[in-house]
This record gives structure tokens, sequence and C-alpha cells, in this order.
């Protein structure tokens, strides 16, 4: 290591210099940035990316303060510049996420509305009393035994038309059948 008096110049000019100074000032500016990262291992990592460029740059390098504030102040901005791409990049994972969250929001209300207005249609297309029987029981969530005294008929016949409701609403709505199951859940389960 040579040193100019005139401006004080630092200079690494051999592997044993390099190992003098990387035995006096690792663990120190790993500790400080640690302090930063609260993280050994990137610490670490920060730490030995600006030796190993100290030394692979040392030809081209001339350092004018004192070597430990030149180190100190690389491992601080080094640390600086990680927690500012973390921050980058966690800010763009959440609003990729938030975007994500909304397209799909949009998406599935967009999709419940076209069943909705598929199954209101199939349903307007069920024989009159058929289709009393299945908005009593599905939309305002009658038994059968309600709706068979409502409509004085026996429970049979309701479960009847509500078995024929439902092997008509599975097949004139079968593209749609795991939409509707996932949004409507157990609008098919007879009973």
């Amino acid at each position: 290591m040579t040193t100019s008096e005139a401006h004080t110049i630092f200079k690494i000019e051999t592997k044993q210099d390099f190992e003098i100074l990387f035995n006096a000032h690792y663990s120190n500016l790993c500790a400080y940035a640690n302090n930063f990262l609260k993280d050994v291992d990137a610490a670490e990592e920060v730490v030995q990316e600006i030796l190993f460029k100290l030394w692979t740059n040392r030809d081209s390098i001339a350092i004018t303060t004192s070597i430990q504030s030149y180190l100190f102040r690389s491992v601080r901005n080094a640390c600086l510049n990680v927690l500012k791409h973390i921050h980058i990049r966690e800010d763009y994972k959440a609003q990729h996420e938030y975007e994500m969250q909304d397209s799909i929001s949009s998406e599935d209300e967009m999709i419940v509305t076209e069943l909705e207005q598929k199954i209101r249609v199939a349903i307007d297309q069920l024989p009159l009393e058929r289709k009393k029987i299945f908005i009593m029981s599905r939309y305002e969530g009658l038994k059968y035994s309600e709706i068979a005294q409502k409509l004085n008929l026996s429970v049979s016949t309701v479960e009847n038309q509500m078995v024929k409701a439902l092997k008509y609403l599975r097949e004139e709505l079968a593209d749609y059948l795991p939409w509707i199951i996932l949004f409507f859940g157990n609008f098919f389960k007879n009973g």
C-alpha cells in the first residue's frame, strides 16, 4: 500500500496489501452494512462486492480520503442502493398484485353478470308452474313442503318439477357449470 504525502492517495498494490485491508475492515464493514439491511447475508454480499471492485479496479482507483472513510461511505451508498432497489421491487410487486386483484374482480363481476343473465333466460324458458316452483325454491328459499302448501300441490309433484327444472337448466347452462358452481354454490343441488 502506498500513500502519497502531498495528497494522501491510497493505492492497493499487492495481494498482501489487499489481505491486510480485508482483515482490518471486513467485519466492521459487515456490521455497518447489517445496520442498514438487517440481513447478515446481504450485508456480507455488499461488503464483498465493494472489496472485490476495489481489488479488480486497484490500478484505476486512487483514494484521496482515509481508506476507512472511503470504505464506510461506499458501504453506506451500496446499502442505500440495495434498500432503494428493494423498495422499488416491493412497490412494483404491490402494484402488480393490486392490478391483478382489481382485474380479477372486474373479470369476476363480468362473469357473474353474464351468468345471471344466462340463468334468467334459461329460467324464463321453463314451463310456468315449473318456473314458479324453481323461483320459490331457489330465490325465495322455501322448502318443498312450503311450496306444495302454497301452490296446493303434493310434495312429490314439487320434487318432480324441481328435478325436471334442474335437469333442463344443467343441460341449458352446461358450458357455464364450472362458473355457476364457483359463484353460485348449491344452485343445482336438489332439495
